[in-house]
């Protein structure tokens, strides 16, 4: 039951009731694990160019950058970093006071390489009146992390990945930020030279962003000779999604109704504001120093030449569907194209009649389009590339969580643990139709692939709903293309002692 305070609240947030009805269904019914075909591989799903197809990508891209389109590098960079300084929060807080763990061992071993230390060995500095050399020989070593992580000191336990000193150069060090803003210009840069870049964030860190752009837009406009346009938006609070209690009715905290942010798979009304024709998507922290950005700048043209190589076929095959001037052999064409391209396939093709064909063809063609990176799996947790079926009995190309999967079925289990390839997140998607309109993305997310966890408020447990993730659910109904990228293009730091690893250095 509702008080006038809940609704209050739900007006304040832009959600309905209805949605909040909808949301502890949800809660009641859990979510139906997806019906897989199988897992995706090169010849089976996932394609790989070869030197010739290459060079056609690449020269499809340049073309398409060079025409009037609109191009759009969305970069996911909200929330703290803090799980990235999970193990030095764990330090502070013991009860020994020199590094004892592996990870602690390192870190301080390999202090000097990280891009911060000058920056850290300044806050010591001013704080403790001592560097760090000196802190260290006096066996200090909290306060060298408390200096890095807490507010008095660089506040990275607080800050966003996007704002942290990532890579050293020999005019200093560069964020994940202005990695991005480099990307972008490589890449991404129009006939005019305009670089768009949007950037998703949190509230409170907004005006940091805003700082830092405006503190070093203008030296890689000049170095790169490009103009930017750099944007940011918020995760919407319609997008929030109730909390539950264990008996799935709303939970309460003080009387009032608990709302928590409703995961990456929120951001698909973001990427739906964005007035563009294309749209690189890429996660914040997957970023290399220049030196390394090669493999990453070419297999982005790549995979980008793939979907408007592809978007252009589809695009053609859809003015001849809407003419009604066709032939069989066309009709067998394009049901090729959507079998062996697209990878799109209706088990029960054979049983339409030939007005249902076309209508089917239409609606599998006009649809958003996305071509993701493939890396070979080298056993980092996160999701996968699969046939799956969809809703409509056709199988499709899906990139699938292991919540998704139903791990108690061997032979499902088994699929997803020798799984040959993993997403890294690295998407180009095409978002206007045939005519130039713009799809509405949020008519593509199927609401049957949200994913519910555990969690506790003071002291008391509670249901969390996430919304279909934003390359999960969110893309579902999308055309989708698996295209195999390097590893060299996979460089994430989940942790601090990441940015040790030589492709950081």
């Amino acid at each position: 039951m509702l008080t006038p305070q809940d609704k209050e609240l739900l007006a304040k947030k832009g959600i309905s009731e209805e949605q909040i009805k909808e949301q502890l269904v949800c809660f009641e019914q859990g979510f139906p694990f997806l019906k897989l075909d199988a897992a995706a591989s090169i010849g089976k799903g996932i394609i790989s160019p070869d030197s010739d197809e290459q060079k056609q990508y690449l020269a499809a891209w340049d073309e398409y950058k060079n025409s009037n389109k609109t191009i759009v590098k969305f970069v996911p960079a909200s929330g703290a970093a803090s799980r990235m300084f999970k193990n030095l929060f764990e330090f502070l807080g013991a009860d020994y006071d020199k590094p004892t763990t592996a990870f602690e061992k390192e870190f301080f071993a390999k202090i000097t390489d990280f891009a911060f230390y000058n920056d850290l060995n300044e806050a010591c500095k001013q704080n403790e009146k001592a560097d760090i050399p000196a802190l260290i020989a006096a066996k200090n070593y909290k306060a060298v992390v408390a200096n890095l992580l807490n507010e008095a000191g660089l506040n990275y336990g607080a800050l966003p990945k996007g704002l942290l000193k990532f890579h050293k150069y020999e005019n200093g060090a560069r964020t994940p930020l202005e990695e991005h803003l480099v990307e972008g210009a490589l890449y991404a840069a129009g006939k005019t030279g305009r670089v768009n870049v949007h950037f998703t964030v949190s509230a409170e860190h907004k005006d940091l962003f805003r700082v830092l752009v405006e503190e070093k837009v203008k030296d890689y406009s000049l170095k790169y000779d490009v103009d930017y346009n750099i944007t940011f938006s918020e995760q919407k609070p319609s997008t929030d999604t109730v909390a539950a209690d264990m008996d799935n009715k709303p939970f309460r905290d003080n009387d009032k109704l608990l709302f928590r942010p409703g995961g990456h798979g929120a951001l698909i009304e973001n990427l739906n504001d964005l007035d563009a024709d294309v749209i690189f998507i890429k996660n914040i922290d997957n970023v290399v120093p220049d030196k390394l950005k090669d493999d990453t700048v070419l297999y982005k043209k790549l995979i980008a030449g793939v979907l408007v190589a592809l978007q252009k076929q589809a695009f053609k095959y859809l003015e001849l569907l809407d003419s009604g001037k066709y032939t069989q052999e066309q009709i067998e064409e394009v049901i090729r194209f959507v079998q062996q391209k697209l990878f799109c396939r209706n088990p029960k093709i054979k049983d339409l009649e030939d007005a249902d064909l076309v209508l089917y063809l239409r609606k599998k063609l006009n649809r958003p389009m996305r071509v993701c990176g493939m890396v070979k799996n080298v056993g980092e947790p996160g999701g996968g590339p699969f046939l799956a079926y969809n809703q409509d009995g056709t199988i499709s190309l899906q990139i699938l969580e292991s919540s998704q999967i139903d791990m108690k079925d061997p032979e499902k289990k088994e699929m997803f643990e020798k799984g040959t390839h993993f997403n890294p997140v690295d998407l180009v998607c095409a978002v206007r139709d045939y005519k130039g309109h713009k799809f509405d993305l949020v008519k593509y997310v199927d609401k049957a692939t949200g994913f519910i966890s555990y969690k506790s408020k003071n002291g008391k447990d509670l249901k969390a709903l996430e919304l279909p993730g934003l390359w999960n659910g969110a893309m579902s109904d999308w055309n989708t293309v698996f295209v195999e990228v390097p590893l060299s293009t996979f460089n994430p730091v989940k942790t601090v002692n990441d940015l040790l690893r030589p492709q950081h250095q």
